[in-house]
């Protein structure tokens, strides 16, 4: 007979695997290799009432957080001498695609330093290959 500890150990094992399940069916199928320090395009579908349009995000991915179905990424630019950031999670039907730009070398998992920054202080070396 199983304790009341191991009842509820197996039901969140059984409920984890049933969340996981669900979670990979929404996966995207192909997302662009890029990382932080790059330089994208990100295409967003916007829905206004009836009428859907493609609006083009560009700038330096700043961040990448957490894993699977849940991963996000920032993305910041400056308009009009303001900085604009806009995160938006990796598997998001919202998304139609990410187009790498420019490959930025850099040695921190996140950019936070940038927003400090201003012009030719904030620029991103390029990865020469």
């Amino acid at each position: 007979m199983l304790s009341l500890k191991q009842s509820q150990d197996r039901r969140r094992y059984i409920m984890s695997d049933i969340i996981k399940e669900i979670e990979k069916e929404q996966l995207k199928s192909e997302i662009a290799e890029f990382s932080v320090g790059d330089t994208v395009k990100v295409h967003n579908r916007i829905v206004e009432g009836e009428k859907s349009r493609i609006q083009i995000f560009e700038g330096t991915v700043i961040k990448r957080q957490n894993g699977s179905n849940r991963e996000t990424f920032t993305v910041r630019k400056i308009s009009n001498g303001v900085g604009v950031e806009k995160t938006w999670p990796l598997h998001s039907p919202n998304v139609e695609k990410i187009e790498v730009v420019r490959k930025g070398k850099v040695r921190r998992a996140k950019l936070n330093y940038l927003r400090d920054r201003v012009g030719k202080a904030a620029k991103i070396k390029e990865v020469v290959k």
